[in-house]
């Protein structure tokens, strides 16, 4: 019975401060880690960067060549999207 008496001062005082304590350090150790992005989701954001400035080069160039074969073609588009809201 002795060693239970021992015990039990220690054992309420961790409960009462350490574990607490222990636990938020450890859900803002957590939340800290999870801002910022991984190795994967970088690399993956620069792949869809990288996507996204071809797609723009693309448009550019479809642009310039309906500008040669079809001058008026921006007009006809901008009178479909008014037509489309009304």
């Amino acid at each position: 019975m002795e060693f239970w008496n021992f015990l039990f001062v220690p054992t309420i005082l961790f409960m009462v401060i350490v574990a607490p304590v222990w636990i938020v350090m450890h859900y803002q150790s957590m939340r800290r880690s999870s801002r910022s992005l991984s190795a994967e989701d970088r690399e993956t954001v620069e792949h869809m960067l990288e996507t996204v400035d071809t797609l723009t080069e693309r448009i550019a160039t479809l642009e310039s060549l309906l500008d040669a074969d079809h001058p008026e073609w921006r007009d006809s588009v901008r009178e479909r999207v008014q037509e489309e809201r009304q």
